[in-house]
């Protein structure tokens, strides 16, 4: 196994997989999550409730006796929100509404925050370096960037990726000790939940509750419905994802490829949903984009 290893954890579920892919191939796993002021700050939510679930040692494959397969996760937050008010992006809160459709469409244009990748990639760098000058060895930089990333994101582009690499080795003295990991290049979201479901087999977690701590919505839902249970009133309230913003179009698609239901509880506007209206939905999105 390699050494040490920088995951930048958005909450999403591509980063969540990749998590669980560097805790196998990885001795040390270092996660940042990054609070911009995100109109979707539940996925930070969700983030640390995955790195707590995956930290419970109850929850781990015992080897010999006392030996769990991989270190726990050294997990921190990074808030940034002072900057909500200085970005313009429908996804930070106060921005304009979040678009609906699929990600093709012009008007994804308005997801776009500025310079994001750039910000979170300087602190990742930073932190990679200085796990690779105290420990004397190699650090990698985990990225879960795929073929389905979208031209729409200009900083998810070979181009700007090359580019800021070149920026910190020049900026930085042993930046050579830092590497980088990318082992979703040439996938897809649909292949990353498949390695995913074989990463939960590997490592004892369990696949609905891995995703279910997992984020993919830019439309999160707030309800709070009650609801009679063998004469008893049951409330619930909380976030719910939506169903219609194209990052959970994408999501839905990856799990009817799949063949199992999300984990995670979709609503609307009128209050939570089945599994299987969101398929139907989401299907008729898909079949209208691609006619």
């Amino acid at each position: 196994m390699a050494k040490h290893v920088v995951v930048s954890l958005s909450g999403g579920m591509d980063s969540s997989t990749l998590l669980l892919r560097c805790l196998k191939e990885y001795d040390t796993v270092t996660a940042i999550s990054f609070d911009y002021g995100q109109k979707h700050r539940v996925e930070l939510e969700r983030a640390q409730s995955l790195v707590d679930y995956i930290n419970d040692k109850e929850n781990k494959i015992v080897e010999d006796g006392d030996k769990a397969p991989y270190f726990p996760i050294n997990y921190r937050q990074i808030k940034l929100d002072g900057l909500v008010d200085l970005l313009n992006s429908a996804l930070v809160t106060g921005g304009d509404e979040v678009p609906e459709g699929h990600y093709a469409e012009e008007n994804m244009k308005a997801t776009v925050v500025p310079n994001r990748n750039k910000i979170f990639a300087s602190i990742t760098q930073a932190v990679a370096l200085s796990i690779a000058d105290k420990t004397g060895k190699q650090c990698d930089i985990a990225m879960g960037i795929h073929a389905g990333d979208h031209a729409i994101y200009p900083d998810c582009r070979q181009e700007f990726r090359d580019a800021d690499d070149h920026a910190f080795r020049v900026g930085n003295w042993g930046s050579e000790k830092v590497g980088y990991f990318t082992p979703y290049l040439e996938g897809d979201k649909f292949t990353i939940l498949q390695d995913g479901e074989v990463l939960c087999g590997e490592l004892g977690l369990n696949f609905n509750e891995v995703y279910k701590r997992t984020n993919t919505s830019y439309k999160p839902i707030y309800h709070e419905i009650a609801y009679e249970n063998e004469d008893e009133i049951v409330e619930v309230k909380g976030w719910f994802s939506d169903y219609k913003s194209a990052s959970s179009v994408e999501r839905v698609e990856a799990f009817i490829k799949l063949g199992r239901p999300d984990p995670v509880l979709y609503a609307d506007e009128f209050g939570p949903v089945s599994w299987n209206h969101v398929v139907t939905e989401v299907t008729k999105v898909l079949e209208n984009h691609n006619n």
